[in-house]
């Protein structure tokens, strides 16, 4: 038998489960990250510096049909448009789950289109499509949980080698040039031209 799909409302302390009458034919997950980028001079491209990750979006066709029934399609789709409105007592519209087979998707409502495509006489609406976008949603702590442990956030160490400037070894390790100053002041280096090749240097942890 095949597995339907459902839609998982969380309400505060309720939950309500909607069933979407037709299965989706496909759907689309994108994911992206955000960058800043940072120009040096004498360097030929310039220096990416992390921001931050853009949250996940799931996108689909959802496919209601009422035709048989003769009845109002809009008694379903409403509750898929609903989702975008804002819950009196949460203050924010309500986190779902969409789930399918292996797919569990939790987050928002970010968008939904409605597009009708058949009518009785009387103008009722029996057939409709609605292309809806899930964004995803994480707590902090999730987030946190799923930062790799050996980040570059961690305290080490680092020769110095000829030729090296702390400029570019905080892109190195950082990913972000400007952040020299705390490697100097780790190590209590006044003159950042002046680096002594052979001299073992901390590479600070950084906080927040």
């Amino acid at each position: 038998m095949t597995e339907k799909a459902t839609i998982i409302v969380e309400r505060g302390n309720e939950t309500e489960w909607l069933d979407v009458l037709f299965n989706p034919n496909e759907y689309s997950l994108d994911s992206s990250n955000q960058y800043s980028w940072h120009t040096i001079p004498g360097l030929s491209q310039p220096i990416a510096q992390f921001v931050s990750g853009e949250a996940t979006t799931l996108t689909m066709d959802l496919f209601f049909d009422t035709y048989e029934l003769r009845t109002d399609v809009r008694k379903h789709t409403s509750k898929i448009v609903g989702l975008l409105d804002v819950d009196k007592d949460l203050h924010a519209p309500p986190l779902c789950k969409f789930t399918w087979g292996s797919l569990q998707f939790k987050g928002v409502v970010e968008k939904a289109t409605q597009k009708y495509t058949m009518f009785l006489s009387s103008g009722i609406p029996v057939r409709a499509t609605v292309n809806v976008t899930f964004r995803a949603v994480q707590s902090i702590k999730e987030q946190f949980q799923r930062i790799p442990r050996q980040s570059a956030d961690r305290t080490k160490q680092r020769t110095i080698k000829q030729g090296d400037q702390l400029w570019r070894i905080a892109a190195e390790e950082y990913e972000d040039p400007g952040l020299w100053r705390e490697i100097a002041r780790a190590n209590g280096i006044h003159n950042p031209k002046q680096l002594v090749p052979g001299t073992v240097i901390k590479i600070p942890r950084l906080y927040g």
